[in-house]
């Protein structure tokens, strides 16, 4: 089922994923039921807001990196057993419908399990773009890994 394990990470590796369309309708949809404020669900207030235009709400944003991340570890085959928490996040630009996001992962630190031999520890810092190259969030992020069964 998998193919790539902890065993096979190695501190410093990269890899960009992704291409995610922002919709105007997901935007509302998300922010209607999770972050309902008006910048982030009405035309006229997010034009007079700080934002300018209708935006999605920062924890969107994370769901959608979320997606990508997943989909990349499947595609991947990658023995990630989900995450024991975030480090940090930032978010550093609005998002808004019509944008395209990707992701780059790189990986900072790697290490054992003391309570839990068979898996490791992966950190990550993860950056999200938009399609014209723009910063929009960053998080760092912990991961547990299987290892491979001896």
């Amino acid at each position: 089922m998998y193919e790539i394990y902890y065993e096979d990470l190695m501190i410093g590796q990269a890899s960009t994923f992704g291409a995610y369309e922002v919709t105007r309708e997901e935007v509302i949809e998300f922010a209607s039921k999770y972050d309902p404020q008006p910048f982030h669900l009405d035309d006229d207030a997010a034009e007079k807001s700080v934002f300018g235009a209708l935006c999605a709400s920062g924890w969107h944003t994370c769901a959608m990196m979320m997606r990508m991340l997943v989909d990349s570890l499947t595609e991947q085959k990658m023995a990630s057993l989900g995450s024991p928490g975030i480090d940090n996040i930032s978010w550093r630009r609005p998002v808004f419908p019509g944008d395209i996001l990707s992701v780059t992962s790189k990986l900072t630190e790697k290490r054992d399990s003391k309570s839990r031999p068979e898996l490791g520890l992966a950190k990550s810092e993860f950056t999200v773009k938009n399609q014209k190259g723009e910063t929009v969030m960053t998080m760092n992020s912990n991961m547990m890994i299987a290892k491979r069964s001896k």
